[in-house]
């Protein structure tokens, strides 16, 4: 039996990718690990075990490398009407899908998160 524990997206500006998730997301840091190589920032939502790992390599420079993009991180809200005025004035929404009733973000270095309406129990 398996369980999910988290996602990882490489940054580069690990400051500048902590700033978007808490403003955009609300997601705070829950660990971090740090070394003389990299840090490890894993963010939480505060309701369950599911983490994001950013890992920023210190010595890189260069932007990565996302292919195709044909992955995205997915969250819920039960507001969807505030939460995308917010994400359009923060400048963040980068599609809209309107007959699925969903929109996706980019985040600084170009990784897209889907945002969907909370199911109703």
């Amino acid at each position: 039996m398996f369980s999910f524990n988290h996602f990882n997206f490489n940054v580069r500006d690990l400051n500048k990718s902590l700033a978007f998730y808490d403003e955009a997301l609300g997601l705070k840091p829950k660990r971090t690990i740090d070394n003389d190589d990299f840090t490890i920032v894993f963010l939480g939502d505060g309701t369950d075990t599911f983490s994001l790992e950013l890992t920023y390599l210190k010595d890189r420079t260069e932007p990565y490398d996302l292919g195709e993009q044909e992955y995205h991180l997915a969250l819920a809200t039960e507001d969807m009407e505030a939460a995308r005025k917010k994400h359009e004035e923060m400048g963040a929404v980068v599609f809209v899908n309107e007959g699925m009733g969903i929109y996706f973000l980019e985040d600084p270095d170009g990784y897209w998160i889907e945002i969907i309406p909370q199911k109703k129990r």
